[in-house]
């Protein structure tokens, strides 16, 4: 069986699986608990100095965006970092990590952008045996109005600077969390490598509002009439998360910099995916939070399997496998022909990929009077709509056909559209430009 074990800088656990700061990781009730089901790591709710205490809102703290049946696919937060004392944190986090010794332990830390204050925090929380610590650069509400969270996220000399003091001032490894409420991510990641820090996670939440009540015209989760912007995690962030991680990937700036991926992992096939694109290992909440800790046993038998079919033996083997073959849009072949192939065996009339190509496409489904659905092969760019929105899996492929052949179904020639296309040297963008072979 493949060997789940994961050594993250140096940080070993008995698999890829760890639980991000958030409210599941604030006490050592939830943290055991977590460890017993089997998750590999947890990196505990971020702590703050010593002063005065935070204080979270007692009201409603989340929102929520629905798909069908009322499955969670996003949700929103407006709570802040713990609001337990820090000594009391700090003597649950060393106790926890006695009793676990195999586990990983991450400490995330907020704190303000100051060198005394970093300086303060770092040898108590090594003091507790942690693993290594997660600077919270991510966080886009209630701390990023006082000068932390996204607020330093968002500056990578800053980000540059805190990492440097924690990396003087502590031996444990330093993980930097990234905030994707920024244009470009790599700028971050720059700087946090250029700080020393030992790794990257992403992405944080989002800044955002998911909804207003239309009764009372306020904001949602609402507190006493009044609502906020919060951060934003889930399934639905997915897509983002991914985008982020392989920037960081394929960026040669920062390539070879660990990565912990986080972002709308659900399940053990997110997780391959965001390996595949360059994450050491994954952190999971907001699948915790709607379906339990237990969810981490269909994670780690899903992946088994996964890389027992495909002969992998190890984590490393599927890390990155897929950052080759993300490439900037100028780099993807215009030569590639496909054509949408209809089976209709497994075809059910609906129409909704005639409706779909029909009114927002390229009317290349034809119906008969009969509700027999053809496509239309002068009419198909291969976008891929009609496959989307089709309810039978399987029901609509996209069949590739080789240039300058003879498509059997038509018995038209299949060309090239842009075989004299390339890119124009003198063209700084990198654009693609219709020239000859032979112009200048």
């Amino acid at each position: 069986m493949a060997d789940l074990t994961s050594n993250f800088i140096g940080i070993k656990s008995p698999n890829p699986f760890w639980l991000a700061s958030a409210p599941p990781t604030d006490k050592e009730y939830n943290v055991r608990r977590a460890f017993e089901a089997g998750w590999g790591g947890v990196v505990w709710k971020t702590l703050g100095e010593e002063g005065p205490p935070i204080v979270n809102v007692n009201g409603p703290r989340y929102g929520a965006i629905y798909g069908g049946d009322r499955k969670l696919i996003g949700l929103n937060n407006i709570e802040l970092i713990t609001d337990r004392p820090l000594q009391q944190n700090l003597r649950e986090i060393k106790a926890v990590k006695r009793d676990y010794p195999n586990h990983a332990m991450i400490v995330s830390l907020m704190v303000p952008c100051e060198e005394e204050a970093w300086k303060a925090i770092l040898p108590v929380v090594e003091e507790t045996g942690a693993d290594g610590i997660e600077l919270n650069f991510g966080c886009p509400h209630g701390m990023a109005e006082r000068g932390m969270g996204a607020a330093v996220g968002q500056v990578p000399e800053y980000i540059e600077m805190v990492t440097r003091w924690c990396k003087q001032y502590s031996r444990m490894p330093v993980i930097v969390k990234l905030t994707p409420n920024i244009t470009d991510i790599r700028m971050p990641a720059e700087a946090a490598m250029r700080g020393g820090a030992d790794a990257v996670s992403l992405i944080n939440t989002i800044n955002s509002i998911t909804s207003v009540n239309l009764d009372t015209f306020a904001p949602e989760p609402t507190i006493d009439g009044w609502g906020a912007h919060g951060g934003y995690c889930g399934p639905a962030v997915k897509p983002i998360a991914l985008n982020m991680v392989a920037e960081i990937a394929r960026n040669a700036e920062t390539a070879g910099l660990p990565i912990s991926g986080i972002g709308g992992i659900s399940n053990w096939r997110d997780a391959a995916e965001f390996m595949a694109l360059g994450a050491g290992n994954v952190q999971v909440c907001t699948a915790a939070m709607t379906y339990g800790f237990k969810i981490v046993q269909e994670m780690i038998s899903g992946l088994s399997q996964y890389m027992d079919e495909r002969g992998m033996t190890s984590i490393p083997e599927i890390v990155g496998r897929a950052v080759p073959n993300a490439k900037d849009w100028q780099d993807l072949n215009l030569n590639y022909i496909a054509k949408a192939k209809i089976d209709q065996d497994l075809c059910i009339a609906c129409g909704r990929c005639f409706a779909a190509c029909e009114d927002t496409s390229h009317q290349a489904i034809s119906m008969s009077e009969d509700r027999v659905f053809k496509v239309e092969n002068d009419e198909c760019v291969a976008c891929n709509l009609c496959v989307l929105v089709c309810p039978v899996e399987n029901c609509i492929s996209m069949e590739q056909q080789a240039a300058g052949t003879v498509d059997e179904r038509t018995g038209k020639v299949v060309e090239a559209e842009y075989a004299n296309w390339t890119t124009h040297p003198n063209n700084p963008t990198g654009a693609m430009c219709n020239v000859m072979p032979d112009a200048e």
